[in-house]
């Protein structure tokens, strides 16, 4: 038939190397005719993206192939699927990171929500919000737990601590900023700064440590006591004021006349005294026109109770072992008394400038003055009466 003739018709010559012609059935193509070209093809097939060679047994050369209608081919050549070219995997790539980032931003903000809703649940159901719900709801006090309010307070003290505890009371702050300096000392200082005011003729030296940056006002600045010894504290005076108060009540105790007014009783006693003596020391300095601290005058008027808390327990300790407890106070008090006397005295000297007011008194009676002063007081706060 035509089939036939058109399979035994040579191939015709074309100077076009990739010159095809067919037709497009059920989604295959399929070439008639050829040239010269490795790619021209004869026959038709109905493979799904195949361009498919050669026919039914049919041998040929390269160049030019037979085939029948819907027939396997026996020999054939299969263009592979086309692969996607460098450019179109990278753009592929990048729509795939796209994505990806797309999909992180979205998580981003349901993480945090979701955060959000953990703390929330954990500070709902944590012991203490079920324990304040469950009192509010019952109306009853819930079991006090001794660990959970010791942390409580702890943590209540370490936040007053670091946030300035001392800010919370109006007043406080300043306070403390100006007594500070007074409390700056340690053991060398405390041990040195007794052995003075006991024995105070073994000593030369009584000026104070200045320091080279003076204060805003002009006035001169002077050293801390840990860097100077001549210069005044508060803890001595605190500390022997307190050591004579329980030495008292020992003195009471002993001779079985104790009562627990015995103790408000000498403290009032001692610094009720005290005020009126710096009172005092401060009308003579303001008469004189000199400069001086009140802080400055409670620290020299209160080195007295270190003198007094030694006659205490002089009297104790010799009453208890030898029955002459008031003799040896009074023995003890005259050296007390004598070395604090000399003590104030140079002190004052050193404090009163050389130059007064020349209408005010005069510069060496008031230092005398004050030297004597405590030989009055130390007696005015003495407790004989129970001693041995």
């Amino acid at each position: 038939g035509p089939w036939t003739s058109f399979l035994h018709t040579p191939p015709q010559q074309n100077s076009n190397s990739n010159n095809m012609s067919g037709f497009y059935e059920g989604g295959t193509y399929s070439g008639y005719g050829g040239g010269n070209s490795s790619s021209n093809a004869g026959g038709s097939s109905g493979g799904y993206n195949n361009y498919n060679a050669g026919g039914v047994g049919a041998g040929g050369s390269s160049d030019a192939f037979s085939g029948s209608m819907g027939s396997a081919p026996t020999s054939s050549y299969s263009q592979p699927m086309q692969q996607p070219s460098s450019s179109s995997g990278q753009q592929h790539q990048q729509q795939q990171q796209q994505n990806q980032q797309q999909q992180q931003q979205y998580q981003q903000p349901s993480n945090a929500m979701n955060n959000a809703m953990n703390n929330a649940m954990t500070n709902l159901w944590n012991p203490t919000m079920a324990m304040a719900a469950t009192a509010a709801a019952t109306g009853q006090v819930p079991p006090v737990d001794s660990q959970f309010i010791m942390g409580g307070v702890e943590s209540m003290g370490k936040h007053l601590f670091e946030t300035g505890w001392a800010k919370a009371v109006p007043g406080l702050e300043a306070s403390m900023i100006g007594l500070r300096p007074y409390f700056a000392v340690d053991n060398s200082y405390v041990k040195r700064k007794m052995t003075k005011v006991l024995f105070p003729f073994l000593y030369r030296d009584w000026a104070r440590v200045e320091i080279m940056e003076p204060n805003p006002d002009g006035s001169s600045k002077y050293a801390p006591p840990q860097e100077d010894e001549n210069a005044p504290d508060l803890y001595i005076p605190s500390m022997g004021l307190l050591t004579y108060v329980l030495l008292c009540a020992l003195c009471y105790g002993n001779a079985g006349k104790f009562d627990p007014e015995v103790l408000p009783d000498v403290t009032s006693k001692c610094v009720v005294t005290q005020i009126l003596e710096v009172i005092a020391i401060r009308i003579g300095f303001y008469l004189m026109e000199a400069p001086v601290s009140i802080l400055d005058l409670l620290c020299y008027t209160g080195y007295k109770y270190l003198g007094l808390s030694v006659n205490m327990l002089s009297g104790l300790t010799v009453g208890h072992f030898l029955g002459y407890g008031h003799r040896s106070y009074y023995f003890t008090y005259l050296w007390t008394a004598t070395a604090v006397s000399y003590f104030i005295l140079k002190v004052m000297a050193n404090c009163i400038p050389r130059r007064t007011s020349a209408v005010g008194p005069k510069r060496q009676f008031m230092v005398l003055g004050f030297a004597g002063s405590q030989f009055a007081t130390c007696w005015f706060v003495s407790q004989t009466a129970f001693l041995k």
